[in-house]
């Protein structure tokens, strides 16, 4: 199976701070870095960490060249990325003493996808591939109807979530991977995870959901069973890119046929491999990592 990630390509500019900035407030940082991101390239990248063979497609300005390097590195085939006459994506970052973080975008060349576009790409693809799509370009409806015509399996990672993307013909989806709150907004404000999946499933009865729960671990749905994988104990430093890990470790292993129980352990200790490094792409780790570090899962699931 090919995968194809249409997706987002940013310059991320990331300032360590004691606090968040608030309302009217003006801050001084501790450091400003700058790294490759984007929820499409770091996904992309994550599936190739994995195993899976990935294909990236989007675009970026012509300042946007390291973003494409990137992904050669990791492995991605990158002969979908499109160099535009605009700006290329970006995104400001604020990460505070507690890892957390906030993040404002700018969509640049993520905004200038054309139908013709998408078309020349899913046009390159078979039945039963699959493509992985969040919401950080323009065009969405299109390729969600087109790649549904041509017979790809579609996988959505619905961030961020917005009144653009839930007029989105989410009946196509075959795979949401989500966060809890994505998943409340996406059934009408639902907060209790159980119920969540209860309510994706009377929405959506032909998709498989997996709803990521922060510390209190992973859920997956299939329709018949739940799985579920709890979180491994490390140090959270920068959780930027934890969820676009586990999104991309979670479909190279259903990818390579391997069961949702193994796929939740996999990309559950990739993601919390990935909280303990500052950064976004950098701090994905290889599949040979995930498969030889040994870290426990977090005491409160033994």
């Amino acid at each position: 199976m090919k995968i194809l990630d249409f997706g987002s390509l940013n310059l991320d500019h990331v300032y360590s701070v004691d606090n968040f900035v608030r309302p009217g407030e003006t801050i001084s940082s501790l450091k400003m870095e700058d790294f490759c991101g984007g929820k499409g390239l770091n996904q992309s990248i994550a599936l190739a960490r994995a195993g899976a063979e990935v294909y990236h497609a989007g675009c970026i300005g012509k300042d946007g060249q390291v973003l494409a390097d990137r992904l050669k590195e990791a492995g991605v085939n990158t002969k979908f990325v499109k160099v535009l006459d605009c700006p290329t994506g970006h995104a400001i970052i604020q990460i505070n003493a507690k890892g957390q973080n906030c993040i404002i975008l700018y969509g640049g060349a993520n905004q200038e996808i054309t139908e013709d576009f998408a078309k020349e790409v899913i046009d390159q693809f078979s039945k039963g591939d699959l493509i992985l799509l969040q919401n950080e370009i323009n065009n969405l409806p299109f390729i969600m109807n087109y790649a549904y015509e041509k017979g790809l399996q579609i996988a959505l990672n619905p961030s961020p979530l917005n009144d653009k993307l839930l007029a989105c013909p989410l009946d196509k989806v075959a795979y949401f991977i989500m966060n809890e709150i994505e998943g409340s907004e996406i059934v009408g404000g639902e907060e209790d995870p159980d119920k969540v999946i209860e309510k994706m499933k009377e929405k959506f009865p032909n998709a498989k959901v997996v709803l990521t729960l922060g510390k209190d671990g992973a859920k997956y749905f299939d329709g018949e069973k739940v799985y579920f994988h709890g979180i491994y104990d490390v140090k959270r430093v920068d959780s930027t890119a934890a969820g676009d890990t586990f999104t991309g470790y979670f479909l190279a292993c259903i990818g390579e046929g391997l069961s949702p129980e193994v796929a939740l352990e996999k990309a559950s200790k990739a993601s919390s491999l990935a909280v303990h490094i500052k950064g976004a792409s950098n701090s994905i780790p290889t599949r040979a990592e995930v498969d030889t570090t040994d870290i426990k899962l977090d005491p409160r699931f033994l």
